[in-house]
């Protein structure tokens, strides 16, 4: 659990890091420490099988072990090819190399994310995100009903998120293609839905619907409002 506390605070910061996926919130004045360290796997902050009987542990083993871990390993090397790209002054592959960091980036913070915000004690959303639900959205009801469609509904793979956009200071329901396409910059991911088919065919097949309406009871809103509460004080 330290493990995935210490990598999500490495992905997140202390409301003062950027992020290429969806974004996070802006920076402070405050100076920000970097790091050179390669990009780790942080582990489960649940044992495999605790999702169950929504997921399966053979579902969330292979989903985290060999699908997040492929992320990471895609963006340690897309940031090797570009150091290697510096020293030599060829940046013939920049663009290639772009595209990679991207996408391999996105898919470990998107990844980070979703496994942070399902729990096997799931509660309903309370305190200020509760409140900015109703008034953005009307009800939970209404907000998980669009977010639920938004994310059967994405084109090919990708992702459902509810994300809070600072600078109109509103929440919205976004459709993520891949992990990296159709996004707002600057938007602070709240809740994030995978829809790739690697999150559910095992158990699912090609039923994506019937995924999106499980997985409702193992969301995590307690984190939810943990990020929305961080991206409003910034």
């Amino acid at each position: 659990m330290m493990l995935f506390r210490s990598e999500w605070l490495k992905l997140v910061g202390a409301s003062t890091v950027g992020s290429l996926a969806l974004g996070f919130a802006p920076p402070s004045q405050a100076a920000v420490a970097l790091s050179a360290e390669p990009y780790t796997l942080p582990e489960l902050p649940y044992k495999p099988n605790a999702l169950e009987p929504v997921l399966s542990a053979e579902i969330v083993s292979l989903h985290h072990d060999k699908h997040h871990a492929a992320y990471v390993k895609g963006l340690n090397a897309a940031l090797a090819g570009l150091e290697e790209a510096r020293k030599k002054s060829d940046f013939s592959g920049v663009q290639a190399l772009s595209r990679a960091l991207a996408f391999h980036g996105s898919g470990h913070i998107l990844h980070t994310l979703y496994f942070a915000n399902l729990s096997p004690k799931s509660k309903p959303p309370s305190g200020a995100l509760l409140d900015a639900i109703n008034g953005q959205f009307g009800s939970v009801e209404a907000l998980t009903a669009q977010l639920t469609e938004a994310t059967n509904s994405v084109a090919g793979s990708g992702w459902g998120a509810l994300v809070y956009e600072p600078l109109g200071r509103r929440l919205l329901v976004m459709q993520v293609e891949k992990h990296e396409n159709q996004v707002m910059c600057g938007a602070v991911p709240l809740l994030v839905i995978d829809a790739w088919e690697h999150a559910y065919y095992l158990q699912y097949q090609n039923r994506r619907p019937d995924y999106t309406k499980a997985i409702w009871s193992i969301v995590n809103w307690d984190e939810a409002g943990r990020r929305f509460e961080k991206a409003t004080a910034a």
